[in-house]
């Protein structure tokens, strides 16, 4: 093995031109390949780290309250007591935190709009600071009631600032319209989707807002150990809630604003509790991650194709080329079989030195553009919940990598290696006189 692998070194080094056009081309195409993977895993990456910070938990027990038959509130009521269960049946878990939801018209000196309200206790929220990056005013002055969080997109359509006060009308649980006062303490960056339509309060404060008592909130957020477990999680606590006597929503992996109009023209009165994962609370814009993957495969199609015809091309080549040599071979007597496995040998090798080469360049461009802070267009910002792009490369991705393209380059050679090896010695010195 190790004379064959001296005679492929040797004769791709002889052939340099050729060796260096077909090796950089699989080098440019691994390297591309990282660097599509790696802007894939980080647009996942980064949408599941906003939205299970802003809007969702990995696993998310939340639910309907309804007085009344036609008027629904996500309110779960006597949450303490779900908690116990969760803590008890979930060894996955992380930590959990509450977080109220709500509707309300946030009204100015100058100004109004519609806003989701989220209420927090942002001394629990340890994912919160990570991604709200605070323009103007402090996250811990958010600990105080009768406060407000806002982006810098709806201060700007309010005409606020730090300081300023705010109205928020909103119906309660009961239909009956209610107002309170709030003071800004934070302004935040813009973070996509979320700017335009969420606030945050201290969790005191929206349950005045809707006059709610210590024992309700909107939904628990579970974060788990290991993401993976999510849907085990899922299934577990359908199973053990509805053992401990609550009823339950029929699954519907649609995030819970979606869900009105369905919980409104159900008859049934009371608590239901709805268990939803985070795929589920993002599900409308699950459709981006999608489309770019789709469009990563295409062009690793595409990209595949291309280098597979290189391939067999220069491998043709390169046997018409070393005709005589194959036939000297024979002649001396090496057997079909290692003449096919010299040949192999060789692909095989500049296979993995060039993929292996262009795993180093992907992942030095990742890196680099990782330091520039490239900025996300508009349009990408809506969905990833952030103004910047950031690619992260898996090592079982770029291990996935290498031995895709290594695999694609050294199979292709298979067909004209067995070609090569069946030439009889006499017919290829004939050819070549």
């Amino acid at each position: 093995m190790g004379q064959l692998f001296l005679i492929a070194v040797r004769n791709l080094i002889t052939h340099r031109r050729r060796t260096l056009l077909l090796g950089g081309a699989i080098l440019g195409v691994t390297a591309l390949l990282v660097l599509l993977l790696g802007l894939l895993n980080g647009i996942r990456s980064t949408i599941l780290e906003s939205a299970t910070t802003l809007m969702t938990g990995h696993v998310n027990v939340g639910g309907f309250y309804k007085v009344t038959a036609g008027a629904g509130a996500p309110v779960v009521t006597h949450y303490p007591k779900i908690l116990e269960v969760i803590r008890k049946e979930v060894p996955e878990l992380d930590y959990v935190t509450q977080r109220g939801r709500g509707w309300a018209k946030v009204v100015s000196d100058t100004g109004s709009l519609q806003s989701g309200v989220g209420g927090i206790d942002i001394l629990h929220e340890p994912g919160f600071r990570r991604v709200i990056q605070v323009k103007d005013g402090s996250l811990d002055a958010l600990a105080e009631p009768g406060t407000i969080l806002i982006f810098d997109e709806q201060a700007q359509k309010l005409g606020v600032r730090v300081g300023d006060q705010l109205t928020l009308s909103a119906y309660t649980v009961r239909g009956v319209a209610n107002t309170v006062d709030v003071r800004i303490v934070a302004i935040a960056r813009n973070v996509g989707l979320l700017s335009s339509w969420n606030t945050f309060v201290p969790d005191s404060t929206l349950r005045g807002l809707y006059q709610m008592n210590d024992q309700a909130t909107g939904a628990l957020f579970l974060y788990l150990k290991d993401v993976k477990q999510v849907p085990r999680v899922q299934e577990r606590l359908r199973t053990v809630l509805t053992g401990a006597g609550y009823s339950l929503m029929d699954p519907d992996p649609r995030a819970f604003w979606f869900k009105f109009e369905t919980v409104n023209r159900e008859g049934w009165t009371g608590q239901k509790l709805d268990v939803t994962t985070w795929e589920d609370e993002i599900s409308f814009i699950q459709w981006t991650v999608t489309a770019i993957t789709w469009l990563s495969y295409t062009l690793i199609g595409i990209l595949l194709v291309i280098i597979v015809v290189g391939l067999m091309n220069t491998m043709w080549i390169s046997i018409r080329e070393r005709t005589r040599e194959i036939g000297t071979l024979r002649a001396i007597g090496m057997q079909r079989a290692r003449v096919l496995a010299m040949f192999m040998t060789e692909a095989f090798t500049l296979a993995v030195t060039a993929t292996l080469a262009g795993a180093a360049l992907g992942v030095g461009l990742c890196a680099l553009l990782n330091l520039a802070h490239l900025q996300a267009p508009l349009a990408l910002q809506l969905f990833l919940m952030r103004d910047e792009v950031r690619l992260l490369v898996k090592p079982s991705a770029l291990l996935g990598a290498i031995a895709l393209i290594a695999g694609c380059t050294t199979g292709i050679a298979l067909f004209p290696s067995f070609l090569a090896a069946r030439m009889q010695p006499v017919t290829a010195m004939h050819r070549v006189g």
